[in-house]
């Protein structure tokens, strides 16, 4: 929200100095500008060596758009000590504004997916549905549910229904190698049944249909 506060403030002055030209000191520009740009990449890098989660990554987008008005006063700072158009410094403002804003809203939305229990992006009901339904011992799956837990950690849970019962611990041991192993997924909640599930329950059977026995989706 931050972000979005700042692109807002970025375009409103832009506008009202294309509207009305302000005179510029160029070289105070350019020096200001390449004193930011060495911080702001050195706080990049450091941010980029944090991790993938959300709290990093907002950090680094912070920075980054930081970085990104640097270069933009660089650019405007030069075309204005050699050419003096001084209209160059609210333009690149307004384009630094657009791609700050961009990359915030991306931001905003994969908040929103954690914060509402969203399934994550990168994972696929019908995938795992269908790997799952494969492990030796499991006849079908239903009541199939992944979502969010943070940025980078997804749960899900479901239930199982399987073959033979004395076989339980070895085909949950299975299916939770499983969704750790392909699909990261650690958090892992498995309710085996031994009876067929209600009518009307999204059921995910194995059928033999090859020598392979690959499942197809009821």
């Amino acid at each position: 929200l931050a972000l979005l506060a700042l692109v807002v403030f970025i375009a409103i002055e832009a506008v009202r100095r294309l509207l009305a030209p302000q005179p510029v000191a160029g070289g105070a520009v350019l020096a200001i500008a390449f004193v930011g740009l060495v911080v702001n990449l050195t706080s990049a890098w450091m941010l980029a060596r944090a991790g993938a989660s959300l709290n990093a990554r907002s950090a680094l987008l912070h920075v980054l758009s930081d970085l990104l008005g640097s270069v933009a006063a660089i650019i405007a700072g030069a075309v204005i000590v050699f050419t003096g158009w001084t209209p160059i410094d609210p333009i690149l403002s307004l384009a630094v504004s657009l791609l700050i804003l961009r990359t915030t809203w991306r931001l905003l939305a994969q908040s929103a997916g954690v914060l509402m229990e969203g399934v994550p992006a990168h994972l696929s009901y019908e995938e795992i549905g269908r790997a799952l339904a494969r492990v030796p011992g499991i006849a079908a799956i239903h009541d199939l549910h992944v979502w969010h837990m943070t940025s980078d950690r997804a749960a899900l849970s479901a239930h199982v229904l399987i073959r033979e019962p004395s076989e339980w611990p070895q085909t949950l041991a299975a299916a939770q190698r499983l969704l750790a192993e392909r699909f990261g997924i650690e958090h892992v909640t498995l309710q085996p049944d031994w009876h067929t599930p209600a009518p009307g329950k999204r059921v995910i059977p194995v059928t033999p249909v090859s020598t392979e026995d690959k499942p197809h989706l009821h």
